[in-house]
């Protein structure tokens, strides 16, 4: 009899192992929280939608602030890591890049973002998005600014989304009047485009 207990309270504990969800958490700026739109249609809840379509698999964290720089982000991290995380999506820099902000500065804020993660969390998969901003602030600047997440991605053996606004940026039908963030059907191209690098890690 303690023998069978025994072993329905392992099988227990196998089954409430194995079915432990998987925690991804998208860490960024306005793109991220889906600026001008609900968090139900930014591209993190469409992909939530679509990875848990047949079974509640994983948890999806939107930790998406709009304005946020690289800075910013660096200083509210220790909030945002008090619970453990599986695959955590960088999108940061964009602001930067706006802003004009050094690059040195960016690249330096974005390993360190990345090293209290990986430090709090050893076997966390990152994935970095990649960012491009507008040419007026001289060819120079912006494509060194394009530059910095390919560099950091393969620095830290992480996965890159090459462009995040791929398919997007530039289309007026799919992003808000200001031409900067993506409306509705913007946000689900988005998310195929992080779907691509986010599956094989699953």
């Amino acid at each position: 009899m303690k023998l069978k207990l025994l072993g329905l309270i392992l099988i227990f504990f196998t089954l409430a192992f194995t079915s432990e969800k998987k925690t991804i958490l998208f860490y960024g700026d306005s793109l991220t929280a889906g600026y001008g739109l609900s968090k139900e249609q930014a591209f993190p809840a469409v992909i939530d939608r679509k990875l848990n379509s047949n079974a509640d698999q994983y948890k999806i964290i939107n930790a998406g602030l709009s304005g946020e720089t690289t800075a910013g982000g660096l200083n509210r991290l220790d909030w945002i890591l008090k619970e453990p995380v599986d695959i955590f999506i960088l999108e940061l820099g964009a602001n930067d890049g706006l802003r004009g902000l050094p690059l040195a500065q960016t690249e330096s804020n974005l390993q360190q973002i990345i090293d209290k993660v990986k430090e709090k969390n050893p076997n966390v998969e990152i994935i970095v998005a990649g960012m491009m901003v507008p040419p007026n602030l001289g060819e120079d600047y912006t494509d060194n600014f394009r530059s910095i997440f390919p560099r950091i991605a393969k620095k830290n053996n992480a996965s890159l989304i090459p462009f995040l606004l791929q398919g997007v940026a530039g289309d007026e039908n799919l992003n808000l009047a200001d031409g900067i963030h993506p409306n509705v059907e913007g946000h689900k191209i988005v998310a195929n485009n992080v779907l691509e690098v986010i599956r094989p890690l699953l």
